[in-house]
């Protein structure tokens, strides 16, 4: 089984991972780690402490004291999400993290949003094999309910992605982008 070192460096090189036994042995421990986490967190109420110390167990890191999340939370990995400060994510996100997902200062996530960092090839006999590319999300980002961001979208700092919105492209920062899948709409009032 690949160790969670290793595992991260293919992950964070955007290298494909073929899913040979040691690869899958490997997601399928952190997958359940994961699970075993987000049980605990989604199905007993917890006090914002608590939920910041389940918070650390499932990164594997610290959050600031101003992180705030609304369960139920998703992730079928948890050890490549980074938050900057004063974060909010609300009820229901999926983070499929495997890619790296990296959130600024600031930043509010709307209910039911989804950040996936994987592909899959397009060959059918290799279609199990994963490709990570990170999403990186600036500061002062509004993330609307129910949005989707792909693998390597970079979101600017203080943009807004509108409620729905399949974002597979980079946004700029300081506009607003919606739709499916997202485009400019304007620039942010200020």
């Amino acid at each position: 089984m690949l160790e969670l070192d290793e595992l991260l460096a293919i992950f964070n090189e955007g290298k494909t991972l073929s899913m040979d036994e040691d690869a899958a042995s490997a997601c399928n421990y952190y997958a359940q780690e994961a699970q075993r986490i987000t049980c605990e967190l989604n199905y007993k109420y917890h006090d914002f402490d608590e939920i910041r110390q389940l918070f650390d167990k499932l990164i594997g890191d610290k959050v600031s004291d101003d992180f705030r999340l609304f369960p139920p939370f998703f992730t079928d990995f948890g050890k490549n999400i980074h938050l900057g400060k004063n974060v909010f994510i609300n009820a229901g996100c999926k983070f499929q993290d495997q890619g790296g997902i990296y959130i600024g200062d600031n930043v509010l996530i709307g209910h039911n949003v989804v950040l996936a960092t994987l592909n899959h090839e397009e060959n059918p006999s290799k279609r199990g094999n994963l490709i990570p590319a990170p999403i990186k999300i600036g500061n002062d980002v509004w993330i609307g309910s129910n949005a989707t961001v792909l693998a390597g979208v970079s979101i600017g700092d203080g943009a807004i992605v509108a409620a729905g919105a399949v974002v597979t492209r980079d946004v700029a920062k300081n506009t607003v982008v919606g739709g499916i899948p997202a485009k400019y709409i304007r620039d942010i009032k200020f």
